[in-house]
């Protein structure tokens, strides 16, 4: 489970760049702020149109740009948000733009060109915790592993004692199938920040992929008794109770509902924890909130397979057979890709792929 949602963490730089704008109508200020308002609630369609109205006319065009580049990221459209950017650089601003560019060009499939990205932002400040981050985030959520890792040992060869970046590290391993060389790192992540909110996570964490339902659940819980109810530590806990076995009615059950609730009103573009609420509302035989669930975490991943599989029994349930093939289709091509992948994969890597985007 990530520590932060990418798109989470670009609402936090919109919000540091709308401090920046300086509009030079009241007409350019009113489309401008407008803009910067949508994006810092995460509504990344609606801004831009504001955005693009606010561009070129504003004394400072870097709040508009980097903004707008923000929601194309968010509304996953990184072509356009690439051809922002690289029209942005040679600026005083340029980590932030070689950062998000790096993001885009992850979310396009580029990792050679994203990596490249990164290094130009590390170059202007290698000790930002977040360069990483953010670029690590985005990794998981295109389900680049291998590059995932890549960026998780840049950081960590000038940050060696981040707790965050041992912690990304770690499931980086983990999706790529080599648990042996995650567990050291989930160790390392929680010795290096003792009591704190990482320390339960890799805990919780480490236990969920390792199988051992009761002692993550038992970890998610100890980290919320003691004060450390963050969106990450939420989330195990509301896929660790899920995987118990629970049923509707059940103290426990509401107990996941409630964490996967809080989880995702924190954190709707985490496609992991629509899915996972999907499932509960599914057991409830909710169907149209089980459906618009499942259909927010196939928007939000749409290589991720289980988001099909679901929606393939939600429809079917509704009595949409149509519609129910049509999600059986999509799997049925996901799964070949998924074989091809393997089949072209380095040794080392083929097993990791087989649970790719499974929650």
């Amino acid at each position: 489970m990530k520590i932060a949602a990418s798109v989470s963490l670009l609402v936090v730089l919109a919000a540091i760049c709308g401090a920046r704008q300086n509009p030079s109508s009241p007409e350019s200020a009113a489309e401008l702020q407008t803009g910067i308002t949508l994006t810092g609630k995460g509504d990344f369609a609606a801004a831009i149109p504001h955005l693009l109205a606010a561009r070129g006319h504003v004394r400072e065009e870097y709040a508009a740009g980097f903004d707008l580049a923000l929601c194309y990221v968010g509304t996953r459209r990184f072509k356009d948000a690439i051809a922002v950017l690289t029209a942005m650089t040679g600026g005083p601003h340029d980590a932030d733009v070689y950062n998000l560019l790096a993001q885009a060009y992850v979310g396009n499939g580029q990792p050679q060109e994203a990596f490249e990205a990164l290094e130009k932002a590390v170059d202007l400040i290698p000790r930002n915790e977040k360069l990483y981050l953010f670029v690590a985030d985005a990794c998981a959520d295109s389900q680049n592993y291998v590059l995932g890792l890549r960026v998780a040992d840049l950081g960590l060869r000038n940050l060696p004692q981040s707790s965050r970046l041992h912690y990304q590290r770690a499931m980086f391993f983990a999706r790529t199938d080599q648990l042996d060389l995650a567990k050291p790192e989930f160790d390392l992540a929680a010795t290096l920040e003792p009591g704190g909110d990482i320390a339960y996570i890799a805990a919780a964490q480490q236990q969920l992929l390792a199988g051992n339902i009761a002692e993550a659940i038992r970890a998610g819980r100890d980290g919320i008794k003691n004060g450390h109810e963050s969106t990450a530590l939420l989330t195990i806990l509301g896929e660790a109770l899920l995987r118990s076995g629970l049923v509707p009615g059940q103290p426990e059950f509401r107990e996941a509902e409630a964490a996967l609730e809080k989880s995702v009103t924190d954190r709707p573009s985490d496609a992991g924890v629509q899915i996972n609420l999907g499932k509960l509302c599914l057991m409830k035989n909710h169907l149209e909130e089980a459906i618009a669930h499942f259909e927010a975490g196939r928007r939000l991943a749409p290589a991720n397979p289980a988001a099909y599989s679901n929606l393939a029994v939600a429809y079917r349930r509704r009595g949409n057979p149509e519609q129910a093939q049509q999600m059986l289709a999509i799997l049925s091509a996901l799964n070949r890709q998924q074989q091809e992948r393997i089949a072209a994969a380095p040794g080392d890597h083929k097993a990791g792929y087989v649970n790719d985007g499974v929650k």
